[in-house]
């Protein structure tokens, strides 16, 4: 019997989230997280409307890794890079020292994508995935808007561009978005809905630059100029790099484990090593990368089934997804088939699209605005079929 421990890689919402669902099940195994982050409990989803909320970056801190390792009883490693996995030997090499697993989990998340023009280096240039990146945004901010100056760039008109748009406008800074689409969550919701946020986050006072990029940001002073590709030149304070994530894949990729968009899994979340496994943002579970908060949490309640000795498959049911947006909400089933056609009800931002397939039949739908209350009702035709 093998009395390694298991070995979780990572300590974000699918690191701990694993970590807790386990605990439900086996409250006495050896578990070891190793992170390269600070290891502090917090729920990502949060950063995003932190601001309007009043909340600090350690406020949103719902335990110091101290005390989630006594309350989970576990070991954590912060401030700690794994080298390389010996899928052969089942151990992790950490500099000259090697660490033995029964399991290992990798759950190391996803990475920002990186722009690459004169100036996208800069300090005030800044991308948040996590708790640190949210800290350093906010001092940047703190330190460099102020009255006169707390204009915000924000490239990037996806989920995450939006939202924080909408938390800084509600905040009372100044925010233009600039992205190269036609219109917002171009690769998430049909153009109709897109428009709808567009236009509800401009009644509240942001500005859209679409169907343009940035080509250059200079230092101005105490702040930036960015210059876009349309010829606009906005001065701002900060801008923040909202261009999408990528499942981040390197340690798995060079320990040769396989990989395509994320780590490869089957339905067990097991990759193509023996007793190594993936699951959040790293992984691409039968084809599919699933970026978002409810996927992970199914999986991470299937995942300590197999590893406390019950193997299970991951089944997903309909998960909507919902932006933090109010000054239009959407809420989108993505349709399950590129094909077919949508249907519109709308009434100013207040949409109803269906989506329906080949046969006729609904497979998927978008809300926005007032609309979003009939989410259920949606879910409920789309479970019957």
């Amino acid at each position: 019997m093998n009395t390694s421990p298991i070995v979780v890689i990572g300590s974000g919402l699918a690191g701990y989230n694993l970590v807790k669902e386990v605990r439900k099940l086996d409250q006495e195994s050896e578990i070891i997280v190793i992170t390269q982050d600070d290891a502090h409990s917090y729920s990502k989803p949060m950063l995003s409307t932190a601001l309007a909320k009043g909340k600090q970056a350690d406020e949103l801190s719902m335990a110091d890794p101290g005390k989630f390792a006594a309350q989970h009883n576990i070991s954590i490693r912060n401030h700690t890079s794994v080298d390389r996995i010996d899928t052969s030997a089942k151990a992790i090499l950490i500099g000259e020292e090697r660490l033995d697993y029964s399991k290992l989990v990798l759950a190391c998340g996803a990475q920002v994508n990186k722009l690459s023009f004169p100036g996208s280096e800069l300090e005030k240039v800044v991308s948040i995935n996590d708790l640190m990146d949210y800290r350093r945004f906010r001092s940047l901010l703190g330190e460099n808007c102020s009255e006169s100056q707390n204009h915000v760039l924000i490239m990037g008109a996806g989920l995450i561009g939006c939202e924080y748009a909408n938390d800084l406008l509600a905040s009372g800074y100044k925010v233009t978005i600039v992205d190269p689409s036609k219109s917002a969550l171009n690769s998430l919701i049909p153009e109709e809905a897109g428009q709808a946020l567009i236009e509800g986050l401009s009644d509240a006072g942001c500005q859209f630059e679409m169907q343009a990029h940035v080509s250059e940001i200079t230092e101005q002073g105490n702040g930036l100029l960015a210059r876009l590709s349309n010829g606009q030149e906005l001065e701002c304070a900060l801008v923040i790099s909202a261009v999408g994530l990528k499942a981040n894949i390197q340690i798995a990729q060079d320990s040769g484990i396989e990989c395509q968009q994320g780590i490869v899994t089957n339905a067990l979340l097991q990759t193509s090593a023996e007793d190594v496994y993936a699951l959040g943002d790293c992984a691409e579970i039968e084809g599919q990368v699933r970026l978002y908060v409810l996927p992970l949490m199914t999986c991470a309640r299937t995942l300590a089934k197999t590893l406390t000795g019950t193997p299970s498959q991951v089944s997903f049911g309909i998960m909507p997804i919902a932006t933090k947006t109010p000054a239009c909400p959407v809420v989108v089933c993505p349709p399950a088939s590129a094909s077919g056609q949508w249907r519109f009800e709308q009434d100013g931002l207040n949409i109803c699209g269906r989506h329906y397939n080949e046969q006729d039949c609904l497979d998927g739908f978008v809300l926005t605005g007032q609309r979003c209350v009939e989410k259920q009702a949606l879910v409920k035709e789309l479970s019957s079929l």
